[in-house]
C-alpha cells in the first residue's frame, strides 16, 4: 500500500486501500499497524485532521480491529 509521508509527533506515514477499506499507519518508532473496516469518509477526516495523533487517538485506535503488519 502506499503511504504519504505527514507532519507529526508519533506518526511517520498513512495510507488508505479503499478497496479493501484498510487504513495502514507507520510510527515513528517503525512499527506499521493496518486497521480494518475503516470507511473512505473517515480516511478523509484523518487525513485533513490538524492533528494526526489526536485524532488517532480519538477516533481509530480502539475502535476498528487491528494488526501489526
Amino acid at each position: 500500500m502506499q503511504r504519504k509521508e505527514i507532519s507529526s509527533t508519533m506518526i511517520r506515514s498513512i495510507g488508505h486501500d479503499s478497496d479493501n477499506s484498510v487504513l495502514e499507519i507507520e510510527f515513528l518508532n517503525g512499527a506499521v499497524w493496518q486497521y480494518y473496516d475503516f470507511p473512505e469518509s473517515e480516511w478523509y477526516s484523518f487525513d485533513g485532521a490538524e492533528s494526526h495523533g489526536k485524532y488517532f487517538h480519538r477516533s481509530i485506535k480502539g475502535h476498528y480491529r487491528e494488526g501489526q503488519v
